[in-house]
């Protein structure tokens, strides 16, 4: 025994992090218990854990270090504060009952999959063999379940289902893997799953009519997947024509063995495809890979998800092959989650549905991911990882920033942590918008939030989301900061790598400007909380508005105009590519006259004048999918050199859309399609990538940070960092949050946080 043996000591501490179901307080039992320690461990109502230790100070020293060192897989500790208290003679160490108080706001841990100590269990002898909810304390659903904090069962969805003796003794005892899982359950007391109106082989009767070419709503965690088989063209056409989805890629479930059959996986890849968050992500398709081209029309990469919860483990030791696992959504619509609305499918949209009784308590979409760049890139941020939040500083008050409208994820602000919300799609609904708004109900009830002193939105003022920021300013009296979209974009990369100044190349859609105009390809220096706009893409007319953006050969013929084609040149060419005579004579017309033609500087606008122009795409069906068929024609490309000429447009530098489309059309007929589309990608990065290089050695900024949505594109995105980092200069990027419309929420905050100016652009009342 050591000198101090015969003395004893207390300490309070109060931890918050992802401390709350994830094992934490059985960890700190038996860390306690090992070195000798009693006092007591509990959860609070702040999402944090206070424990109470006392024994003496080489034993304190030792469970401080496991606290600090030793964690459960799940947990993350943000802070400890710890405070000597005297003893008071407790002669064990327990778990007490969880307090309500609240206080600093610790963090709710996301959904994640199933671990591989419960796959055992469900697939070998144990009293979980089969059963299909199967969860511990380092794997299941947590987000989706929580109603209300502290994070304990009677707050979760997992109330309805009483524990059975052999799941309370496993509950109740600490050293057991399931102590304290909330959403412990077993075939004798927990959620059961019916296959239409049968109980019995639910789960086989599922695989067998998938294996027959039927298409199966399949309930899930946080939503529900509308799946088919995935080698089958048949059942992949029919589920489009069922969902009026026409061309967008479907994500799919597999195996890894099969998914290595189909598809290329480096080892970063699969280090993503199995780590517990369990995303889809995007892989390079193999060619001879047996997909049919229906899966992601156009496309040369398909999107993939390992099973991650028990009921897809069982599914796949039945059903051996890809599944399309799709969101089952109407187009516009939220993901369904009840399953009386569910069951609405049948007939219409699905043969057969697959439903539990667990009532899902926020709808959380699978995230999306991709390698760009050799870096991972979150192109839709949700499940596996929402509700993590992000340690920033924004000052005393809430926030609440309500995003763009479409693509679109909230952020709430409170307690010097920032976090983003689910996928919640795209807001021009209702049935969306009521999902916002609970959504934002369910985040503001986790954080302990009731109301908010600021609430941000877009600069757009037809926006819902507008809207919305509105009635709460004159509901509530929070002050409203309205937000350009593209500065938005720019903070979002600066307060994710704690800058305060930077040049920004923003490459995207669309976003409404300071001056009326959609933007969309601009390049800002931020400094001083102020960001200026200093050069952009030549503004185009987009004719006819959003008509323009989803036929996009119409902004072809204005660019081509613009570079001085003639009218019957580029009527000839609209007539080539399958404009119908009267659609091409009006356009024409609007041209020459000047009607309904908005001006736009959009990045994402003229990569799709090119697919279209190319007959890669002259018809968009959903987001982003002309730039996206532009990319996977250009994987192939070799790119040749296109001029790039900028020029002073009243003090704005401004880079020539329309002479670089008219040089790289020309050269359809001496260059192939891919050669012109790798080009095109490769004028675009080098042209904005030197202006901004320009821009930062004027300036004297040392770092260039990259955002929107163009930067999805792996060849822009390594074109741009490349060129920057050549230069000497730092580039920046998004990591935490998409570098598309889901992370402008993110940067609405920090902008209303920080008090960010935009020209005159941003009121604040």
């Amino acid at each position: 025994m050591s000198e101090t043996g015969g003395e004893r000591e207390r300490r309070t501490y109060r931890i918050r992090g992802v401390v709350q179901g994830v094992g934490f307080r059985p960890f700190v039992y038996r860390s306690a218990t090992a070195h000798e320690l009693t006092g007591s461990v509990r959860n609070l109502g702040d999402a944090g854990v206070e424990i109470h230790a006392e024994g003496r100070p080489e034993d304190l020293a030792a469970f401080d270090h496991a606290l600090r060192n030793d964690l459960p897989p799940l947990a993350r500790i943000d802070s400890i504060d710890v405070e000597p208290v005297p003893p008071n003679g407790d002669t064990a160490f327990v778990i007490a009952a969880s307090s309500e108080a609240s206080g600093a706001r610790g963090s709710i841990p996301p959904d994640t999959a199933i671990c591989d100590h419960c796959v055992a269990d469900i697939l070998n002898d144990s009293r979980y063999t089969d059963y299909w909810a199967t969860s511990c304390t380092n794997c299941g659903p947590r987000f989706t379940v929580i109603e209300a904090l502290p994070y304990d069962r009677p707050r979760t969805s997992m109330r309805d289902f009483p524990m059975c003796d052999a799941c309370a003794t496993e509950y109740t005892a600490p050293l057991d893997r399931r102590y304290h899982a909330q959403t412990i359950a077993c075939a004798t007391c927990g959620p059961q799953l019916w296959f239409d109106e049968q109980t019995d082989r639910a789960i086989e009767r599922t695989a067998e009519a998938l294996a027959s070419g039927k298409i199966v709503a399949i309930q899930g965690i946080g939503g529900t997947h509308v799946a088919c088989d995935a080698r089958s063209d048949e059942a992949v056409r029919t589920l489009r024509e069922r969902l009026g989805r026409p061309g967008q890629a479907f994500a799919l479930m597999s195996t890894m063995a099969d998914l290595e059959r189909f598809a290329e996986v480096s080892e970063p890849e699969r280090q993503l495809l199995e780590s517990p968050r369990r995303p889809i992500v995007v892989l390079q398709q193999r060619p001879d890979g047996g997909l049919p081209a229906s899966i992601a029309p156009g496309l040369d990469t398909v999107g993939v998800m390992l099973p991650y919860t028990g009921l897809h483990i069982l599914l796949f030791e039945h059903f051996h092959g890809p599944l399309v696992m799709t969101s089952a959504n109407l187009p516009g619509r939220p993901m369904l989650i009840d399953t009386e609305a569910i069951r609405g499918l049948v007939g219409t949209v699905v043969d057969h549905t697959l439903l539990h009784d667990r009532r899902i308590v926020a709808r959380c979409d699978d995230s999306v991911l991709r390698l760009t760049d050799g870096e991972p890139a979150l192109l839709r941020r949700s499940r596996g990882y929402v509700p993590e939040s992000f340690p920033v500083d924004l000052g005393e008050g809430t926030i609440l920033a309500l995003g763009p409208e479409t693509g679109l994820t909230f952020a709430l602000y409170a307690d010097r942590a920032l976090t983003p919300s689910q996928h919640i799609g795209s807001v021009n609904g209702l049935e969306t918008y009521e999902f916002l708004r609970q959504a934002i109900a369910h985040l503001k009830a986790l954080a302990g939030v009731e109301g908010v002193t600021a609430v941000a939105c877009d600069l757009h003022p037809q926006f819902l989301t507008t809207g919305l920021a509105e009635e709460i300013h004159r509901e509530r009296g929070a002050r409203i900061v309205r937000v350009q979209h593209h500065a938005a974009h720019l903070v979002s990369v600066m307060a994710e790598h704690g800058r305060d100044a930077a040049v920004g190349i923003v490459l995207d859609g669309y976003g409404y400007g300071t001056d009326g105009a959609a933007w969309g390809g601009e390049i800002f220096v931020a400094r001083e909380r102020r960001v200026e706009r200093t050069a952009s893409l030549r503004p185009v007319a987009l004719p006819g508005g959003d008509l323009a953006a989803r036929f996009p050969l119409r902004h072809a013929a204005a660019l081509l105009r613009l570079a001085g084609g003639s009218a019957s040149e580029v009527a000839e060419g609209l007539a080539e590519r399958g404009m119908e005579d009267e659609a091409r004579s009006l356009l024409m017309a609007q041209l020459a006259r000047n009607i309904n033609t908005p001006p736009t500087t959009s990045a994402g606008r003229f990569l799709d004048a090119v697919s279209a122009w190319l007959g890669l795409c002259t018809e968009r069906t959903y987001e982003g999918e002309p730039a996206m068929r532009l990319e996977a024609a250009a994987a192939e490309g070799r790119p040749f050199d296109v001029e790039v000429r900028v020029f002073d447009d009243g003090g704005r530098l401004v880079l020539d859309t329309a002479a670089a489309f008219r040089d790289l059309v020309a050269k359809r007929t001496t260059c192939c399609v891919a050669d012109i589309a790798a080009s095109a990608q490769q004028w675009l990065a080098r042209g904005f990538a030197r202006l901004a290089i320009d821009q930062a050695n004027r300036t004297g900024l040392d770092a260039i940070a990259a955002s929107g949505g163009v930067f999805c594109n792996q060849s822009i995105a390594s074109t741009v960092r490349q060129a920057v980092e050549e230069s000497g200069l730092t580039y920046l990027t998004n990591r935490f949050v998409p570098c598309g419309d889901g992370g402008v929420s993110f940067g609405q905050a920090v902008f209303a946080g920080q008090g960010w100016t935009v020209s005159d652009g941003v009121t604040h009342r």
